[in-house]
């Protein structure tokens, strides 16, 4: 199988060449891209050094670099790491094997069922950014996973291929994550160890910005993929609180066979109206998912009938 090795990177002078020669050293016959996301130091001329192929990438954000890299480049395997030396290059065979064996689309390097990342990660509130991510794609998808927010990942051709990457900054592993689970692509999680950043090195992930960019990614793509049940939530809310403003109007209607709380009519009437418009607004777009769904499915299914393509037991 061809091998890729993908490494989006900015401002990783320090450690991009580590990372590399450890790649090398474990998987010699693989090809290691690095895309460099206008980085202000020699993270370039350091990667080229060390014998990657190295592209720039103009466009700002994690999301962007991944992107670029599924488009253009073509394996049959891929491993998607961070330029940062967190991730031990050892543990890439055990990533790599569900691949392999067509066990999985995407296999997650889960850090956090160990206990490495708590005990090397200094910043605190990354670990509870991570617990609040894993927390609320569980309960919405139903699923089990431990480490949503890892960067060391391996795909498959067929999940690179047809991933739509829409995500420009750090919500892309939420993405990925979410894509997997709602188009029911096979996913394992295999731990790894994790080491902290070496001393000098800065984590460019913003914990307060980038978390809420993160949890405004997952109630988007709740929307999307799950609009029934999201348009449900909010028309039974609605109706709640319209009961609520309506009962004494009709109680009182009923008592004196009056109504003397106009304002508070007029706003029951309101909210069960918007009530109403939400449920149907989830049903319409029900529907529009459901066919997005079948058609996904039968694109799957004209990739892996490519010749020389994608393997028809995937």
């Amino acid at each position: 199988m061809k091998i890729a090795i993908l490494i989006p990177c900015y401002n990783e002078e320090q450690t991009i060449g580590a990372v590399i020669d450890d790649f090398c050293h474990e998987l010699p016959e693989a090809t290691i891209y690095v895309y460099d996301n206008n980085s202000e130091d020699d993270t370039y001329e350091v990667a080229k050094q060390h014998g990657a192929v190295v592209k720039r990438e103009a466009r700002q954000g994690k999301g962007n670099v991944v992107r670029s890299m599924f488009r253009d480049i073509d394996a049959d395997c891929y491993i998607m790491v961070d330029g940062d030396h967190t991730y031990p290059a050892e543990m890439v065979h055990d990533l790599i094997a569900p691949i392999m064996r067509r066990e999985a689309s995407m296999v997650i390097g889960d850090r956090l069922s160990n206990g490495t990342y708590g005990n090397e990660n200094k910043r605190r509130f990354h670990s509870i950014g991570n617990y609040l991510v894993k927390s609320t794609i569980n309960f919405l998808y139903k699923s089990q996973l431990e480490d949503i927010m890892t960067g060391y990942r391996a795909f498959d051709k067929l999940f690179v291929k047809s991933m739509p990457v829409m995500s420009p900054g750090f919500e892309i592993e939420t993405e990925m994550t979410v894509h997997a689970l709602d188009k029911r692509l096979p996913i394992k999680e295999v731990p790894i160890a994790y080491r902290d950043r070496p001393e000098g090195s800065e984590s460019k992930l913003s914990t307060l910005s980038d978390g809420c960019k993160v949890m405004y990614k997952i109630f988007t793509l709740f929307k999307e993929y799950r609009p029934m049940i999201f348009f449900t939530v909010w028309s039974a809310f609605l109706l709640l609180v319209g009961l609520a403003a309506g009962l004494p109007v009709i109680f009182e209607y009923f008592a004196t066979g009056f109504i003397t709380k106009i304002p508070s009519a007029i706003l029951a009437v309101g909210l069960v109206i918007l009530s109403m418009l939400c449920f149907a607004s989830g049903l319409i777009l029900d529907t529009v998912a459901s066919t997005h769904k079948k058609q996904y499915e039968l694109e799957l299914n004209r990739m892996i009938d490519i010749p020389g393509g994608y393997k028809s037991d995937q």
